[in-house]
């Protein structure tokens, strides 16, 4: 580890303590696949002015610049990801100073039985690394996306879009607060009427068909995010 890297850590452990952060849930992140993934990403060429789509397996399935036929979006998804594994690995992305962070993080947080509180605490965190360590990098705080309970398998049972949408009332107070943008995915054709993430649109209740992607991204276009 570089004295850069030790440096942002300590920075995120002073974040944590100003927050008064306490945990409750299962904070492990760095398993196998996260650590490949994420030497992979350290080991690429740095881009200037990056746009990055930032989470977990539904932001790595995503792809997202052919999406946009933008070589300077690059995916920084890393699939079972959650907030303190996005925390932990948000300093390196900082120091390439990226133009854009579009986030989508805390599904798996839920899965876990974390709090809301702990998940909200957790995306300050992440707003606030990025305020202090790269203050150009406009941050687009996406809603957790809504699930299709009828389609959630049992390992899924406290993922509920009663407790998503609770979530998800607390980034728009923390986009509010911190001027960032409020990204509201439920407002998509990616939701029902009923509420519920579109069964035709994913494969488990949860993660996406590839279709699904092309809604997702013509959302962005429409609200000029990104072209």
């Amino acid at each position: 580890m570089g004295n850069l890297s030790k440096i942002l850590i300590l920075v995120i452990s002073c974040l944590s303590a100003n927050l008064g952060f306490a945990q409750t849930a299962d904070t492990s992140f760095a398993g196998p696949y996260f650590l490949k993934r994420e030497a992979f990403f350290e080991a690429l060429p740095a881009k200037k002015k990056a746009i990055v789509f930032l989470g977990n397996s539904i932001t790595e399935v995503g792809e997202w610049s052919e999406l946009f036929q933008d070589k300077n979006v690059i995916n920084r998804g890393i699939s079972g990801d959650v907030t303190y594994g996005v925390i932990n690995r948000l300093p390196f992305i900082l120091a390439q100073k990226p133009k854009k962070i579009f986030l989508a993080i805390g599904v798996n947080d839920i899965k876990r039985g974390a709090s809301i509180e702990e998940v909200s605490r957790n995306h300050e965190r992440i707003i606030r690394l990025i305020t202090r360590l790269s203050p150009k990098t406009k941050l687009y705080l996406q809603s957790i996306l809504p699930v299709n309970e009828a389609m959630l398998a049992d390992i899924y049972v406290k993922i509920t879009n009663e407790r998503i949408n609770s979530a998800n009332q607390k980034l728009r107070e923390l986009a509010s607060t911190y001027g960032c943008v409020y990204v509201d995915l439920h407002q998509s054709e990616l939701k029902g009427s009923d509420g519920q993430l579109k069964k035709e649109l994913s494969t488990d209740g949860l993660h996406l068909q590839p279709i699904a992607y092309i809604t997702w991204a013509n959302y962005l276009k429409s609200l000029n995010y990104i072209k």
